[in-house]
């Protein structure tokens, strides 16, 4: 493909994009086919001579698109969302375009620069402790900053591994000497609430420490008290407490942790005190939602996906750390194929140091673009139109009287489930029976294929959550579950399903 053919081609491919958003409503929400359909409709090897581009489009349409499960409808309700915007598209572009690999300065200096003033500008936007920053206000460099990661599942390893190091640190300047330190990896402790995400457990797996899933109160969340009990058992079986994770806005149930009991534990243990904000952490942007967040500039560490609720495509995951110092330690390894600039590093960062990956995307641009064609006012705009939505859906679900709300609306997901009194006498008040009948809905409605979201467990007890969010999505969507989830609710309770 020659630049002419890329200049025709290029325009095509847009236009099929923009065709695909303006028909999402229209489709179902859910791929509906069955694992091994692409296998069959394939060649089973690479084609030996080239193929057209319109041949191409043509199979993305007739095999690919069947297998699509269309996270950016409106009609998409499942897990939390995962925002795509035009601005971000076209970020992406020019990402492509360049295709740097950005692990230090000196391979494209823009692509390090834009990330360290963005992800100031985010943090502002957020309302981050200044510690957080990259950059002072008088212009020097911060002990502190931001990297995009991927996902939040590699924000917790890394968070995990600058923990580590900050613990080896403390004990060596307790006095532990180097053959001690050979045999004390295997006692460090990380804590976690049993409605953390999986991410913690696996980030656990990653660096071979121990975990310790301690069990949130009735309101799901790690409080202050489970965890001094947890760290004070491990602490009298001879282990080494040294990473806390607080969340705020749990998978579950978007529940907050007790973040400055939690802070007030690590701090008196030594311990890093990492928060996974991955999908509520948007909110903060919103002044009104700052007060739900006390407590987390004593973090350590603050992790949040704009690649959720930020308009800013898949994959940009934000982490900060107060102090860069341990993580950079931990991570650092000089070769003479990496060269470093000399002198300050404010706006020179080797980002490699940062993170597990040497080679690294120039996300920051699509970033850089949905904050200045959204601005600030945009953002909050997007955020505050979904929250709105969830009270209202949780407001028509208790006014309907068949349902109970589950866990408090604070942002926009909405956790509910067909009451047990509402069920007539084929289910009875019987709580095994109420559950069946709540996974039952989620299937019926899956299958319906209308709208999608999923189900979960609370406590043992069947829900459903409706995760509002979608960039394109509106008031009209939402409306549509509520009528989706009434129909087949009388369904349910009748037994004609």
């Amino acid at each position: 493909m020659n630049v002419a053919e890329f200049r025709k081609r290029g325009k095509e491919a847009v236009d099929a994009i923009a065709d695909y958003y303006e028909s999402l409503d229209s489709r179902p929400p859910m791929s509906e086919v069955k694992p091994g359909y692409l296998y069959s409709l394939m060649p089973h090897e690479a084609p030996e001579d080239p193929e057209s581009f319109d041949q191409i489009q043509k199979d993305i349409m007739a095999n690919i698109m069947p297998g699509i499960t269309h996270w950016q409808s409106g009609n998409f309700f499942g897990w939390y969302p995962a925002n795509s915007s035009f601005p971000a598209i076209l970020g992406d572009m020019y990402s492509n375009m360049f295709n740097v690999v950005g692990f230090n300065w000196i391979c494209s200096p823009a692509a390090t620069e834009l990330e360290t003033v963005v992800m100031d500008w985010l943090g502002k936007l957020l309302g981050l402790d200044k510690r957080f920053r990259a950059i002072k206000d008088d212009c020097t460099e911060g002990s502190g900053g931001g990297i995009i990661q991927g996902t939040a599942s590699e924000a917790h390893v890394s968070a995990m591994i600058a923990g580590r190091e900050m613990m080896l640190a403390h004990l060596q300047a307790l006095g532990m000497n180097d053959d001690e330190f050979d045999g004390v990896g295997h006692k460090f402790v990380a804590y976690f609430s049993d409605q953390t995400h999986a991410s913690g457990q696996k980030a656990t797996n990653i660096i071979g420490c121990r975990s310790h899933s301690v069990p949130s109160d009735d309101n799901c969340r790690l409080t202050k008290q489970a965890l001094l009990a947890a760290i004070e058992q491990d602490r009298h079986d001879g282990l080494i407490p040294f990473f806390v994770c607080g969340t705020f806005g749990t998978t579950n149930t978007a529940a907050i942790d007790d973040i400055p009991g939690i802070a007030n534990i690590a701090a008196a243990n030594h311990m890093w005190f990492h928060i996974d904000a991955a999908y509520a952490g948007a909110a903060l942007s919103c002044l009104e939602f700052r007060p739900l967040a006390r407590g987390i500039e004593r973090a350590d560490s603050f992790n949040f996906n704009p690649h959720k609720w930020m308009l800013t495509n898949f994959e940009c995951s934000a982490l900060w750390v107060a102090n860069s110092k341990h993580l950079v330690n931990a991570l650092s390894i000089d070769r003479e194929y990496l060269p470093r600039v000399k002198g300050t590093t404010s706006f020179a960062k080797d980002y490699h140091d940062w993170e597990m990956p040497l080679g690294r995307r120039f996300r920051a641009l699509k970033l850089w673009f949905v904050m200045r064609m959204y601005g600030a006012s945009g953002i909050r705009a997007h955020i505050r139109k979904h929250v709105v939505s969830a009270k209202w859906l949780e407001e028509q679900l208790l006014a309907d009287g068949r349902f109970e709300i589950v866990a408090p609306v604070e942002f926009s997901l909405v956790v509910f489930r067909i009451k047990p009194s509402a069920l007539s006498d084929n289910f009875g008040a019987d709580e095994g029976l109420a559950n069946k009948a709540n996974a039952d809905l989620v299937k019926l409605i899956n299958s319906d294929n209308r709208v999608f979201l999923v189900g979960t467990k609370v406590k043992g007890t069947d829900v459903l959550r409706a995760a509002i969010g979608s960039t394109y999505g509106d008031q009209e969507n939402v409306e549509l579950l509520f009528k989706v989830v009434t129909e087949l609710t009388a369904s349910i309770i009748s037994g004609r399903y």
